[in-house]
C-alpha cells in the first residue's frame, strides 16, 4: 500500500509519497503528540485534587489518632487510680494479717503480712504512652498476684485461728450449773441408798429443782434421754475420745445429733433416777473410762 501527497501552487510544486509503515509511524506519533498534550492539560488539576483527597484523610487521621491519644490517657489515668485503690487495700490487708498472726501467737516469718507492696509514682511525660501503659499493667500483674497470695494466706491464718478456738471451746472447762453448790466428790463414799462403801464416778452439784444445766464444752450430743441409775441422761462427745455426762435431770433441752457450745443450756435440773434430790450427776470420760471431774471444773 502506498499513499502520494500532492501540493501545488502557482510558484512551487510538492510531492511525496508515504508506504504504509512510515504511514502506521505518522499515525503513532500524532496520537501520542495528542495524548501528551492533552494528559499535560488536565495532570495539574489532578494532582491538586489528589493533595486535598489526601490532606482529608491526613486531617481525618489525625484526628482519630488525637481521640485515641485522649482515650489513652484516661485509661492510664484510670489504671493510676485503680492501682492506689489496690495498694490500700493490700496495706489493709497487711494490717489485719499482722494482728491476727499476733493475736495467734505465730512466727510473722511464717507470713508476707508487712511487706512493702509494689508502689506506683507520676507518670514521666517524656516516656512513650505504651511503654507506661505496660509498665503500669505489669505492677498491676504483681499486685493482683500479691493480694491473691495474702487472700491465701488469710484463709490459712483463719483455719488456724478457728482450729484453736475450737480447741478452746471443746477444753473442758467450769461447772455444769449456772448456780448451785458441789455436794458430793469423785471417789469413795458410802452409798446415799444403802449405806455401804461404793465408787462415786462423778462430781454432784446441788440446787434448785428447774435450774439450767449447761454444756461444759462444745461438742455433739450422743444421748439424750433415760438411762438406768442416770435418771434422764445427756452425753456429749467433744472429740478427741473425750465425753461428758448430766445426770437426773428433770427434762433435756437438747436431741441426739446436735451441736452445742460451751456454756449452752442442755437441759434443766431434776431428781430422777438413782437420785436423794435435785442435783446433777457430772462425769468425764476418756474413751469411756471415767476420770476425776474435778480439775476440769477448777
Amino acid at each position: 500500500m502506498k499513499l502520494t501527497v500532492l501540493f501545488k501552487s502557482q510558484t512551487a510544486k510538492l510531492e511525496f509519497s508515504l508506504t504504509r509503515n512510515k504511514l502506521l509511524a505518522l499515525l503513532v506519533l500524532v496520537s501520542g503528540l495528542f495524548l501528551i498534550s492533552s494528559r499535560s492539560t488536565h495532570l495539574p488539576e489532578e494532582n491538586i485534587s489528589r493533595i486535598q483527597y489526601t490532606q482529608t484523610g491526613l486531617n481525618a487521621e489525625a484526628a482519630k489518632v488525637s481521640a485515641l491519644k485522649d482515650q489513652t490517657e484516661q485509661k492510664i489515668t484510670g489504671l493510676v487510680l485503680k492501682m492506689a485503690q489496690m495498694q490500700s487495700q493490700i496495706q489493709r490487708l497487711d494490717a489485719l494479717g499482722a494482728r491476727l498472726v499476733e493475736q495467734a501467737d505465730l512466727d510473722p516469718a511464717e507470713f508476707s503480712f508487712g511487706q512493702r507492696p509494689s508502689m506506683g509514682g507520676p507518670i514521666d511525660d517524656s516516656e512513650l504512652e505504651i511503654k507506661v501503659e505496660h509498665e503500669l499493667i505489669d505492677k498491676m500483674d504483681q499486685m493482683l498476684a500479691q493480694i491473691e497470695t495474702k487472700s491465701v494466706e488469710l484463709s490459712a491464718l483463719e483455719s488456724i485461728m478457728l482450729n484453736h478456738h475450737v480447741i478452746t471451746e471443746t477444753q473442758l472447762q467450769g461447772k455444769p450449773i449456772q448456780s448451785g453448790w458441789l455436794s458430793s466428790y469423785y471417789g469413795m463414799r458410802a452409798d446415799p441408798f444403802n449405806g455401804r462403801p461404793a465408787m462415786h464416778k462423778g462430781l454432784d452439784f446441788a440446787g434448785k429443782e428447774g435450774e439450767p444445766v449447761v454444756a461444759t464444752g462444745a461438742g455433739v450430743i450422743t444421748w439424750s434421754g433415760s438411762r438406768y441409775g442416770y435418771g434422764e441422761l445427756v452425753e456429749i462427745d467433744h472429740g478427741n475420745g473425750l465425753r461428758t455426762r448430766y445426770g437426773h435431770n428433770k427434762a433435756l433441752s437438747v436431741k441426739v445429733g446436735d451441736v452445742v457450745t460451751k456454756g449452752q443450756q442442755i437441759a434443766v435440773m431434776g431428781n430422777t433416777g438413782r437420785s436423794t434430790g435435785a442435783h446433777v450427776h457430772y462425769e468425764v470420760l476418756r474413751r469411756g473410762k471415767q476420770l476425776d471431774p474435778l480439775p476440769f471444773v477448777y
